[in-house]
C-alpha cells in the first residue's frame, strides 16, 4: 500500500501554498475549485472547503495548491492542513472522481483595443495568473499551454499574460476585424474547459525571479530605487490598463538618462514615444528634479 508524504512549499503568491505529494493524485489532469459546490467530483476538495480560511483549491498531478482568505496566516495553519491531507490519502480515500462530468465555470472574454494598432487586449471575468508572463515565440511556451495554443495561429507575433487579461500582438498580414472573434473564442474555450493558462509549477520560477529582483533592487543606488517606486505606483497601473507593462532597466547618473523596457501592447506601440516624452519623462523630471534628463525605451 502506498505511504503518502506531503511536503509544504511556498509560492510567489503569499496567499497560496502548495502541498506536494510523493505520488500522483490525478491522471495528469488539472482541477480548479472556487467553492464546495464546484468540488462535486472531489471529496478531498470538499473536505478542505470546510476549513473556514480556504478560498480556492487547485489539484494537479502531484500537488494540491490552496489559496487562503486573509483571516489567518499560512504559518499558523499549513502544518495542520498538510497533516489532514496526508491522513486523508493514507486512509485510501478518493481524491478525484475522474469519471464524473466536470461542471464548467462560466467564462466571458471581451476584446479591448489598445493604443498599439498591432495589439489587442482580451479580458476575462476570472483571474488567470498571479504574475506576468511574456512570450515572443512558441519556443518559450513550454510552461504555458494557452500561449502555445495561440502561437499556432500564424498571425500571432507575441503573447503577454497578466492577472485577468491577455495582450496579443499580431503580424501585419492579419486584420483585427477578421481574427478577433476567433482569438476571443479560443481563449474563452481554453479557460472554460479548465485547461491551465500557465502551469502552476511556474510559481517556482516566479518565486526565484521575485527573489532575484529583490536582491537586485537592494544593490541599486538611491535614485534608481526612487525611479522604480515611481514607475510602480504611478506608471504601471496606467500601462496595464492599455494591455502592457513597463520595467526599469538602468539609470546613468552622468547623463541622467533612464532606460525602461516596454512589454505587451506597449512594445512597439507608435504612441509609446509620445507617452514617454510627455508622460513618464516629465513626471520623473518633476518628481526627481535635477536627477533625470531623459527616458529611453527598449521594446521587450
Amino acid at each position: 500500500m502506498k505511504k503518502y508524504k506531503v511536503s509544504i512549499n511556498e509560492t510567489s503568491n503569499k496567499l497560496i501554498v502548495k502541498f506536494e505529494t510523493n505520488f500522483f493524485l490525478t491522471n495528469h489532469q488539472n482541477y480548479e475549485y472556487n467553492n464546495i459546490d464546484d468540488a462535486s467530483n472531489s471529496p478531498l476538495a470538499q473536505q478542505l472547503f470546510y476549513l473556514p480560511f480556504v478560498k480556492k483549491i487547485y489539484i494537479s498531478s502531484n500537488f494540491i495548491a490552496i489559496e487562503r482568505f486573509n483571516i489567518v496566516e499560512w504559518n499558523d495553519v499549513q502544518q495542520e492542513v498538510a497533516d489532514q491531507i496526508e491522513s486523508y490519502l493514507n486512509e485510501g480515500n478518493v481524491v478525484i472522481n475522474e469519471n464524473e462530468k466536470i461542471k464548467k465555470t462560466a467564462v466571458t472574454v471581451y476584446a479591448e483595443s489598445t493604443p498599439n494598432p498591432s495589439a489587442m487586449k482580451f479580458v476575462s471575468n476570472k483571474n488567470l495568473v498571479n504574475s506576468l508572463f511574456e512570450f515572443t515565440s512558441i519556443d518559450q511556451t513550454s510552461k504555458s499551454p494557452l500561449a502555445r495554443g495561440l502561437f499556432n495561429f500564424a498571425y500571432v507575433k507575441s503573447v503577454f499574460i497578466e492577472k485577468n487579461y491577455i495582450s496579443i500582438t499580431k503580424y501585419e498580414i492579419a486584420v483585427w476585424d477578421e481574427i478577433t472573434m476567433e482569438l476571443r473564442e479560443f481563449i474563452r474555450s481554453h479557460i472554460e474547459d479548465g485547461k491551465p493558462v500557465v502551469e502552476l509549477d511556474s510559481n517556482d520560477i516566479i518565486k526565484h525571479s521575485e527573489e532575484q529582483k529583490t536582491k537586485e533592487f537592494d544593490k541599486l543606488d538611491d535614485i534608481s530605487k526612487e525611479i522604480i517606486n515611481i514607475l510602480e505606483e504611478y506608471v504601471k497601473p496606467a500601462v496595464a490598463a492599455d494591455g502592457g507593462n513597463i520595467q526599469f532597466k538602468s539609470y546613468d547618473a552622468d547623463s541622467k538618462k533612464v532606460s525602461v523596457i516596454l512589454q505587451g501592447a506597449c512594445s512597439g506601440c507608435p504612441s509609446s514615444t509620445f507617452t514617454l516624452k510627455n508622460g513618464i519623462e516629465n513626471m520623473l523630471k518633476e518628481m526627481l528634479a535635477g536627477k533625470v534628463e531623459c527616458v529611453e525605451a527598449i521594446n521587450g
